[in-house]
């Protein structure tokens, strides 16, 4: 199975309205970032023990570690989590960035270091998630 059929699976397997609001955003994330590289992590680790929530993931940048090591990755996360969904930006080197440039604009979600976290997308305003998202890839200069 891809990584496209895996998210879709992934996403139907979410109840209403989570399932919903899933696919909305899965779609409008795909306009967003047209032709970006599609993930998907199961959350399991090498051991195959649950130790995440399963990510679809969007884009790909390269993480760079202290002992010049790299890694590609994904950019954008998108998770369901037991009180609704998260959305991940990930890359942005100022961890307030998120919450200083969009929190105040999101409506009713918590906006940590790279996580935006929501109940539903009724209680967001889709279009600044968009615009975050947008300004997260283009911050890490990925794709």
């Amino acid at each position: 199975m891809d990584a496209q059929q895996q998210i879709e699976t992934y996403i139907n397997s979410q109840p209403e309205p989570k399932r919903i609001d899933m696919q909305a955003l899965h779609k409008r994330i795909l306009q967003a970032l047209p032709g970006c590289k599609l993930w998907f992590e199961d959350g399991k680790n090498s051991e195959g023990k649950v130790v995440s929530n399963p990510n679809a993931g969007y884009g790909s940048y390269t993480i760079k570690y202290a002992d010049g090591k790299t890694r590609e990755f994904f950019q954008i996360g998108l998770s369901a989590n037991t009180t609704g969904i998260s959305v991940y930006v990930l890359g942005i080197p100022d961890k307030t960035y998120l919450a200083q440039t969009y929190g105040k604009e999101l409506g009713k979600a918590s906006v940590t270091g790279y996580c935006i976290k929501f109940k539903s997308l009724k209680d967001i305003n889709v279009d600044v998630l968009e615009n975050a998202i947008q300004d997260g890839v283009k911050i890490t200069g990925g794709n």
